[in-house]
């Protein structure tokens, strides 16, 4: 049984009055392999078989049109994978392949040429579009395969431990429409955490451009992404994404879904076949869209009311220590440690609220040693969104093989902050330096979060 404050907070909820601020109601303690799966403990009764709709479609195996089933068909004609759970697995992050053999079982490859398209967004390339395709279904050949190869570096840390670093390069084989230009733009991308991220768009525009004039230490600037938004037809504040190439959190879940599976929906009506793939383009389709407005609705409520991680061990030494050293090495310049909701009449249990995602959602210059060379609207080949680091200390717990940055080359959080250059390799080389017990408290920080 509910206790009577969250009954009656729950009813408040369900007419859509203001909300209480209270970090409990919107995060959560389980620091079990199903953190990152559970509601945000305020959601009304009367919203919860919406959420679990859209927990459905989520966990959905989707099958290849025709289909007696109409809600579930869609896939293909060209995708890589079959569900969102399979790159999200119990709604964390992806990994990268450990040799060139296995496949991009949670990872992507994104494609591009120089220039930009209509709206100043990446340049799809003629034959392949914006994204590789590894699969295509019976008659539609796959676009082709990305291997990948690593090369490694020591990096030798003060305490006399030595960090094998591991760089990805990508092999493309198979490639079924011709070989890639020699201009081709690529940029291999995991899957990122799909939790909190209703109260990242709940931050207000105004809060997030007031961060990047926000005093910051020497070589830390910081600018926002400006993006095309395809349901206002206009250029809009980007916040989600790697490089904060999306506008929300909508647009987001429907470029994934014809992205990744090849199912349409109403902001993304279109399959995702080239001129070039004449037989994809006559492959059946399950409907115009695919994925209705109703199904579109209940996969972004889902999103919207995923509860983040809240920190666990705060009161131990190291942990209090180590929040101190995050500081000093300068990682809370990037990583915000706290932001404030706005007023989000749409979910008003996500209303001026206090969160603690650790990221100011802004783009940041990451250096050589992370760039990929491929321009996203505003964002440049060497410019990164500030990851939220929150739930990141359960990320092995949900998936063990989950990887740290964009590409998943960092296998461990450590390795994670040695690649910062750029901006951030003042706080890599501060990392770096630090006694063997500082670095096990920062680390020890890292993971309570």
């Amino acid at each position: 049984m509910k206790p009577l404050y969250l009954c009656s907070l729950i009813a408040t909820l369900t007419l859509s009055h203001p909300v209480i601020a209270d970090e409990s109601l919107i995060t959560t303690d389980d620091a079990t392999r199903e953190a990152y799966t559970q509601p945000v403990p305020a959601l009304s009764e009367t919203d919860r078989p919406k959420f679990f709709k859209g927990r459905a479609l989520v966990r959905q195996s989707w099958v290849i049109p025709p289909s007696e089933n109409r809600e579930i068909s869609g896939l293909g004609p060209l995708y890589n994978r079959i569900s969102c759970i399979a790159c999200h697995a119990g709604n964390g992050r992806g990994f990268a392949p450990a040799t060139p053999q296995e496949p991009m079982r949670s990872m992507l490859v994104r494609l591009s040429i120089p220039g930009t398209d209509a709206h100043g967004g990446p340049k799809p390339h003629l034959a392949y579009g914006g994204q590789l395709n590894e699969n295509g279904v019976p008659g539609v050949p796959g676009e082709g395969r990305a291997e990948v190869r690593y090369t490694e570096q020591a990096i030798k840390l003060n305490g006399g431990k030595q960090v094998m670093l591991r760089k990805p390069n990508l092999t493309f084989v198979d490639l079924a429409y011709g070989e890639f230009s020699l201009d081709m733009l690529t940029s291999p991308r995991i899957a990122p955490p799909i939790f909190g991220l209703g109260l990242l768009q709940a931050v207000s525009e105004a809060d997030i451009v007031a961060l990047v004039d926000t005093p910051k230490p020497k070589g830390i600037k910081g600018k926002v992404n400006r993006v095309w938004d395809v349901v206002q037809q206009k250029t809009v504040l980007g916040r989600f994404g790697w490089k904060a190439n999306m506008p929300n959190l909508r647009q987001q879940i429907a470029g994934a879904f014809v992205g990744d599976m090849g199912i349409t929906s109403p902001l993304f009506p279109q399959e995702n076949c080239t001129e070039a793939q004449i037989v994809c383009q006559q492959s059946p389709s399950a409907g115009k869209p695919e994925l209705s407005t109703e199904q579109l609705d209940a996969a972004e409520f889902y999103h919207f009311s995923l509860a983040a991680p809240r920190q666990r061990n705060v009161e131990n030494t190291d942990v209090k220590r180590g929040a101190l050293l995050f500081k000093q090495a300068q990682c809370a310049a990037c990583h915000v440690s706290e932001l404030k909701t706005s007023n989000f009449p749409s979910y008003p249990t996500l209303t001026r609220q206090t969160i603690h995602p650790y990221t100011d959602l802004l783009l940041h210059d990451m250096g050589d040693a992370l760039a990929d060379q491929r321009p996203d609207y505003l964002a440049t080949g060497r410019e990164w969104r500030t990851p939220p680091l929150w739930g990141i200390g359960l990320a092995q717990k949900v998936e063990p093989r989950a990887g740290f940055l964009h590409d998943g080359r960092a296998r461990n959080l450590l390795e994670a902050v040695l690649w910062h250059d750029g901006e951030g390799v003042e706080a890599a080389r501060a990392v770096k330096d630090m006694t063997v017990p500082d670095r096990r408290a920062l680390l020890k920080f890292l993971e309570s979060l």
